[in-house]
């Protein structure tokens, strides 16, 4: 495996058991993130994002959920073979997760101060309670909170949305990881408040030089935030590139519908934005072929009855279409 490679997902197939039967919500996905790098994660709800995030935090419920085939490796070794001591060690400590909904990831009944203390006490049990105590409160304050001391003895449901998604942030970068996994960040939130969550996560990540994993379905987050882009749709990859390479030169039908609908200054104003016709299809009755086909404004006979498998159409930039020329 490349030396700056951290992360790496390989042929990942994540199935559920569901009371109408059994769906595969990953197939076969894989991509790498590199050290010191922001790698986002785009695609329509549903289509796999969360559960491939999960997958690497082995935190995957159980057990209606299993790996059916693939492996995760965390510098160059499998999650999926480690004992779940080593697990709980990496867990904060190595790898964190920033959740989407921090009202529901924060403990209602415990103050701020007494759940960023348990993170350092889950890791660094040697520190004495008062060191644990002033190090919550400059993380805290390193968030961007002001009177962390007050912050620290209220309870989550006094603090605003983007206080709550802060702490979070703060909780999840107490033990300086390597890597951050940030699911659906900005979530519920304002859209000032979103870009100063962002801006916090991406000025965080220059200081720290850690690697962070981004998940979102906006395409205006991943542009301003991220080095490298995988987009997924119904639980496969679509395309992977450089972030500058995939919104100037877009090579699924996909991820070109989703750039298309992004609202732009340069468009007429009062115009109906461009919509991708269709839904996607659902788990438990996936088409045969490409499982965008039914949507394509381009499709052929071929995409209806054969996987499109991933192509090179550029320098790192590749894409599972029948359709895209290759390079």
């Amino acid at each position: 495996m490349d030396s700056e490679i951290i992360l790496e997902v390989a042929d990942l197939v994540i199935e559920f058991d569901t009371e109408s039967g059994l769906v595969r919500a990953v197939d076969k996905v894989s991509f790498s993130l590199q050290k010191g790098r922001i790698l986002g994660i785009a695609g329509e709800s549903g289509c796999g994002k969360s559960v491939t995030a999960l997958s690497i935090m082995r935190l995957l419920p159980k057990p209606v959920s299993r790996v059916v085939n693939g492996v995760v490796r965390f510098n160059g070794e499998s999650v999926f073979d480690l004992p779940v001591e080593e697990m709980h060690r990496i867990r904060g400590r190595k790898i964190s997760m920033i959740f989407q909904e921090p009202m529901t990831a924060l403990n209602p009944v415990q103050r701020i101060g007494k759940q960023m203390t348990e993170v350092y006490r889950l890791h660094f049990g040697e520190l004495s309670h008062r060191h644990m105590q002033a190090r919550a409160v400059e993380m805290l304050e390193k968030v961007g909170i002001s009177d962390p001391d007050k912050v620290v003895k209220k309870y989550p449901h006094q603090l605003s949305g983007g206080m709550r998604q802060r702490v979070m942030i703060g909780m999840a970068l107490a033990c300086e990881p390597q890597i951050l996994i940030a699911d659906e960040p900005t979530t519920a939130l304002d859209v000032t408040v979103q870009a100063q969550i962002l801006d916090l996560i991406r000025i965080l990540q220059k200081e720290s030089g850690m690697s962070v994993l981004l998940i979102t379905h906006d395409l205006g987050v991943i542009a301003e935030n991220c080095d490298d882009v995988v987009v997924m749709y119904a639980g496969r990859v679509a395309e992977k590139a450089n972030a500058r390479s995939l919104f100037k030169s877009p090579g699924h039908p996909y991820t070109q519908g989703l750039l298309k609908s992004i609202p732009s200054l340069s468009k007429q104003p009062k115009t109906r934005l461009p919509t991708i016709k269709g839904s996607v299809p659902s788990l438990l009755n996936m088409p045969r072929g490409c499982r965008f086909a039914g949507r394509c404004p381009w499709v052929e006979p071929v995409c209806r009855i054969k996987v499109p498998l991933e192509k090179r159409i550029g320098e790192g930039h590749t894409a599972a279409c029948h359709l895209a020329e290759s390079n």
